[in-house]
């Protein structure tokens, strides 16, 4: 496999469950973006602050690195991709990548972060996400997926999508 599959969305989207299961069925290395946040991003997270774009380049151009990386065997990275410009970079010039988007409302979304425990991102910041999302695209390549469904049938539909994808 020859294409990086990002799995998008704001955070409790499922990003991390789908991620994994999506890069286990294909036999792929996996990466979680959140580990590729700086400090500073983590510790301004976790105090209820949003990322400003400044605050995020470093950290898409860090998962883009990883993506080029694994461009020529394939890999699955989670990254929020809130913004197309960020996706257009995590795309890169020479690199197939593929989004799959987990798409979900504020009324599913917030109860799932309020549950959430150890991870620094607080519920609180889950309305900048969502304003900051702009959905993909019709020329991105790439799947939009509704959160309430089962992980395991979100990586088969992904599955699905991707193995009708054409190559190059």
């Amino acid at each position: 496999m020859s294409l990086v599959v990002v799995v998008m969305g704001v955070s409790g989207s499922g990003k991390s469950t789908v991620g994994r299961e999506l890069a286990a069925r294909l036999g792929v290395p996996y990466a979680e973006g959140d580990d590729f946040h700086p400090p500073a991003n983590v510790a301004k997270m976790a105090s209820g602050q949003p990322l400003t774009d400044t605050d995020r380049w470093p950290w898409l151009r860090a998962l883009a690195g990883w993506i080029t990386e694994h461009s020529a065997s394939g890999g699955v990275v989670t990254c929020s991709a809130l913004k197309r410009a960020y996706r257009d970079l995590l795309r890169g010039a020479a690199v197939r990548v593929w989004f799959l988007h987990l798409a979900g409302d504020r009324s599913v979304l917030a109860p799932r972060l309020a549950a959430r425990a150890g991870h620094f991102m607080p519920a609180s910041l889950l309305d900048s996400q969502l304003a900051d999302l702009e959905p993909l695209g019709p020329d991105e390549p790439g799947l939009t997926v509704d959160v309430t469904a089962a992980p395991v049938e979100i990586a088969t539909v992904a599955l699905e999508a991707i193995q009708g994808q054409s190559p190059g």
